[in-house]
């Protein structure tokens, strides 16, 4: 399998239906995350802008995203976060490079140790 598809988007929620969206959004996680091309989601808050979140996922490649993009499951699921949002945008990509996690120290001290 080559690098994956990431898909990126930005929510500007609501003023006080932050809570809600958050809720609503890991329980219609699984119409994504069920998705055979899906390999895993991640929703984070900013901490620079208020109401503001992102969500990354990755595919096994665009045309199967596309696919999923496409289907009436995903415009269900769409539809279900849709009212908690004041704007929005998404941002494609090909991921180039993934460095894992290799530390083998325990600690930060420990870690300036070894270097």
């Amino acid at each position: 399998m080559g690098t994956p598809f990431r898909v990126m988007l930005r929510m500007q929620i609501t003023p006080g239906l932050e809570e809600q969206f958050e809720r609503t959004w890991q329980e219609v996680g699984d119409s994504v995350t069920s998705h055979p091309a899906n390999l895993g989601q991640w929703l984070s808050r900013s901490l620079d802008e208020p109401g503001v979140y992102y969500i990354v996922s990755d595919w096994a490649d665009e045309q199967r995203f596309r696919e999923f993009e496409a289907s009436e499951r995903h415009v269900e699921h769409r539809r279900k976060l849709h009212p908690f949002r004041e704007t929005g945008s998404m941002t494609t990509m090909q991921v180039v490079a993934h460095l894992p996690r290799s530390a083998t120290a325990a600690t930060h001290a420990e870690w300036e140790r070894v270097a």
